[in-house]
């Protein structure tokens, strides 16, 4: 009903926003994905999925159509509910949770805070197939070969630093670098960490 609001950011929390749309405040639940992405923008526009129940009508919103995408395929397997599907996209990018899903990666689904072994294999089950057709994807991602990343995120782990958080870095090195050699990514890593 409602697919996208723009307007003024009257209030920013990691978990919810206000908006004011031509003198309405509109209420919208994120993820910290979008958090992070609104940054101190004044006015804001966010893609909005509006979830109707009997006792409340609650909207979400996102920042990027893909992560939309994904909270709707998450919501549309059998126990996983909106704050399940916001509580992973907060964990994880839609792309992280997204190449996953098509690599059958439970281990990763299930690193989500609430996120149980047979709720992870629910959702590659329900969703592998889904994810392969809208994303047009052929095979898995070939991002479990790169020896670089796994030779750099150990180096990090020796030094002391937390696997998930390098792990982020050295994701957004190799997106802008995808043919960085090991030491270029651990100088990177360590200087955003």
């Amino acid at each position: 009903m409602i697919t996208h609001i723009q307007g003024r950011l009257v209030e920013k929390n990691p978990t919810e926003v206000v908006i004011d749309c031509n003198g309405v405040g509109y209420w919208v639940n994120i993820s910290l994905n979008t958090f992070s992405q609104i940054g101190n923008e004044e006015n804001v526009k966010l893609f909005t999925h509006l979830l109707v129940r009997e006792d409340s009508h609650t909207l979400y919103g996102f920042k990027q159509r893909s992560e939309r995408e994904m909270f709707r395929l998450l919501i549309s397997v059998s126990g996983v509910g909106a704050s399940t599907a916001r509580t992973m996209l907060s964990s994880l990018a839609p792309a992280e949770i997204r190449d996953a899903i098509v690599a059958e990666d439970v281990a990763t689904i299930q690193s989500v805070k609430g996120i149980g072994g047979k709720t992870a294999q629910r959702v590659i089950l329900d969703l592998r197939d889904k994810v392969l057709k809208i994303y047009d994807l052929d095979e898995i991602p070939v991002k479990a070969s790169n020896t670089n990343k796994d030779e750099a995120l150990s180096a990090l782990e020796v030094l002391g630093f937390n696997k998930k958080q390098s792990e982020k870095v050295v994701d957004k090195i190799l997106k802008d670098t995808p043919e960085a050699a090991v030491e270029d990514i651990i100088k990177g890593a360590l200087k955003n960490l």
